[in-house]
């Protein structure tokens, strides 16, 4: 401290030099500035403020003391964590004097968490915070493609991780991929991926760089530290809003971030999210074949089915010449019976035209006729030339209709027994053997005997073979 002391001179009388007061805000600056240089502070996150001009203020404090500290705008791209109240840091940067105030301070360049537990705490915030929006339901989730077309992944372009991918993706089922390459940790990371993810998003179906079906963000193994870009909230949230279905592949199986809660499948490593994404083409074209295998043998068996039902209904059927019987047996009855009843009629006809003419006396008679002549001479005394005109000719008109109406049911009663007349022809047709025939069979006869074995055949001098088109008569020689 005895340089604070060369340049100013005692006063006169007095023993301590005399300093104006930016003289002094300057000195202690330069002090605090050249004794402690670049330095590193531990401590609680405290008041959090970012002013419009985009810088940041907070406070760094422990259970006796607190330091302000201060992030410029352009230094808080490179934070690899922004400050929250609550959190346990090491902060990194240099102690400074703001003499306008009497205040002196500390101007962090870098920001880390102190310690996995306060990472760990860090991490339950963000995700009860998350949880609370409802980001994590299972309602949100979209179901993952069967068999995508085209495949984003992102993830870094020269690690083993998209070797993985690809080689699982060749093996299984290939796909066309696109690869958007991002930083996988780091400070750049959390930017990268969530920038990625929502610009696979902005592709435009069917244009000339295709949008991807399905997303897979992936990352390799490493530390909490390593796998923090992928707690972080910007990351969260893209893959949230992501309308495209989103697997997470971050880490190894016991490796839990942020992203793994809000994707719609989490895979336990990158190559399982590969398996996810497409099935297996020799088991898919297995069991299309199977499928294919198991069709045609049901369609077979519903045929077979349906040929053993028709054959077993045919059997049920009488035979054609039954259905005939019994209307033939009624129609020679009828014949039988004819003759008898047309001679019986007219003896009867004969019998009451005797009787009547047996009643009848010539006297009798004639007063009837004399009494028909009153009668008609009276009324014909009664009619004219012209009402018997019109009443003639109103019978025949009458007679007309009453003609077309008879020739209208003649013709109506042929039409109908024509009718039935064909229904029993297409009935006979389908129950005879002659449509047996235009399949392809024959019938054998020896004479009128028919042929059903082959002894029958053999005992045969002469064999008669119907066809469809006609008989053939062969002579064994």
């Amino acid at each position: 401290m005895a340089d604070l002391f060369e340049d100013p001179q005692p006063a006169a009388g007095e023993n301590a030099p005399e300093f104006t007061v930016s003289e002094l805000s300057g000195e202690v600056k330069r002090t605090l500035e050249g004794s402690f240089g670049r330095i590193r502070v531990r401590g609680e996150v405290g008041r959090v403020f970012k002013a419009r001009s985009g810088h940041l203020y907070y406070d760094i404090k422990d259970d006796k003391s607190v330091l302000a500290c201060t992030t410029w705008k352009g230094q808080i791209s490179g934070l690899s964590v922004v400050p929250e109240e609550g959190l346990e840091v090491v902060v990194t940067g240099r102690l400074t004097a703001f003499g306008a105030q009497s205040k002196y301070n500390m101007n962090v360049d870098e920001v880390a968490v102190a310690g996995q537990g306060a990472l760990m705490a860090l991490l339950e915030k963000r995700k009860a915070q998350l949880a609370a929006e409802g980001l994590f339901a299972p309602e949100r989730k979209q179901p993952i493609p069967f068999l995508p077309q085209f495949i984003g992944v992102v993830t870094s372009p020269s690690g083993a991780v998209i070797r993985d991918i690809l080689h699982r993706l060749r093996d299984r089922f290939p796909r066309k991929v696109l690869v958007w390459p991002v930083a996988v940790q780091g400070q750049n990371c959390a930017a990268e991926v969530a920038h990625a993810i929502n610009g696979f998003n902005q592709f435009t179906p069917g244009g000339a760089l295709p949008r991807p079906d399905l997303i897979i963000v992936a990352r390799g193994g490493g530390s909490i530290e390593d796998l923090w870009g992928f707690n972080e909230e910007i990351v969260a949230r893209a893959a949230a809003a992501s309308q495209i279905p989103l697997i997470s592949a971050v880490g190894h199986e016991t490796d839990t971030t942020l992203i793994d809660y809000v994707s719609d499948l989490r895979a336990p490593t990158p190559t399982a999210a590969a398996e996810h994404a497409v099935p297996v083409r020799l088991e898919l074209m297995a069991w299309a074949d199977s499928m294919g295998a198991r069709l045609t043998r049901g369609a077979g068996q519903a045929v077979q089915l349906r040929r053993q039902r028709l054959n077993d209904l045919s059997r049920a059927l009488p035979r054609p010449e039954t259905l005939l019987e019994t209307p033939r047996q009624r129609l020679d009855r009828i014949v039988d019976r004819l003759p008898n009843a047309l001679i019986a009629g007219v003896q009867r006809r004969k019998i009451a035209l005797s009787e009547t003419a047996a009643s009848l006396r010539p006297a009798t008679l004639r007063a009837l006729v004399d009494k028909r002549a009153d009668n008609l001479r009276h009324l014909s005394s009664r009619l004219t030339v012209r009402p018997i005109e019109r009443d003639l000719t109103q019978k025949q008109d009458r007679l007309g209709a009453l003609a077309q109406r008879l020739e209208a049911a003649q013709l109506a009663r042929i039409d109908r027994q024509g009718q039935v007349l064909k229904a029993a022809s297409r009935q006979l047709d389908i129950l005879s053997y002659k449509a047996t025939l235009d399949r392809g069979y024959a019938v054998v006869r020896a004479g009128d005997q028919l042929v059903t074995n082959t002894a029958q055949a053999k005992a045969a001098d002469v064999l008669s073979i119907e066809f469809a088109d006609g008989k053939v008569d062969v002579a064994k020689g």
